[in-house]
């Protein structure tokens, strides 16, 4: 199976989580973190799930599954331990045309969760194509270790940097050598070290007054 990367954007669309158990409670805060309306349907539900229901963060259903809650839903994720019910799920989503996960399941899939590595909005995701999620595991852990907050920090100033220079009319396609430039310095180290004073001539050398790591650094 060769599977089509992407990164799907699930902000203010509706997904189902049938299953209210361990898997299901980690599927359920990752989809929240990413923007997501999400109803978990689940005779049994862990504590964290309660809590969501409670505060109106999700739309808990303590009932069985039934086809019809896939009814405008933009996808669907099964993370119960029923293999019937699992495979009902992926043939009802197959009906709909609707995105479906089957957790450790690929074989009922229409698309399978990479493994990822988050900093800040820097996401950086591992595929075994779901041959061995131990392997994509290790990867993940290889790659934190290498990829520290300071990466997070790097991406969120190259954003204000950029938003500032394109409020400044400057041409996008004069960006490159500015960008090249940044990132082939010891931005990441300095950034790594907290060096502000570095970080502030080297942003001077580079662009010119009005670019202070500390005002690039706020969120807007």
């Amino acid at each position: 199976m060769r599977y089509y990367p992407i990164n799907l954007d699930i902000k203010n669309r509706n997904v189902l989580v049938v299953g209210g158990g361990g898997v299901g409670s980690r599927k359920v805060k990752t989809l929240l973190s990413c923007g997501a309306r999400v109803t978990v349907v689940s005779r049994e539900v862990s504590a964290q799930l309660q809590a969501l229901g409670a505060s109106g963060e999700i739309r808990l259903e303590q009932r069985s599954y039934q086809s019809d809650d896939l009814d405008g839903m933009f996808l669907v994720i099964g993370a119960t331990n029923d293999e019937k019910l699992n495979r009902q799920i992926s043939r009802d989503a197959e009906q709909l045309n609707t995105l479906c996960n089957i957790a450790d399941r690929p074989e009922v899939c229409n698309f399978i969760l990479p493994s990822i590595v988050h900093r800040d909005d820097l996401v950086i995701t591992i595929s075994t194509s779901g041959k061995s999620p131990a392997l994509a595991k290790k990867l993940r852990k290889d790659l934190e270790k290498q990829f520290g907050e300071e990466y997070g920090k790097l991406l969120r100033l190259m954003g204000s940097i950029r938003k500032k220079l394109l409020r400044q009319a400057h041409a996008p396609e004069a960006h490159k050598p500015i960008f090249e430039q940044l990132i082939n310095s010891d931005l990441i180290g300095m950034i790594q070290e907290n060096k502000l004073e570095d970080i502030n001539a080297l942003l001077f050398d580079i662009l010119g007054e009005g670019y202070k790591f500390e005002e690039l650094m706020k969120k807007e």
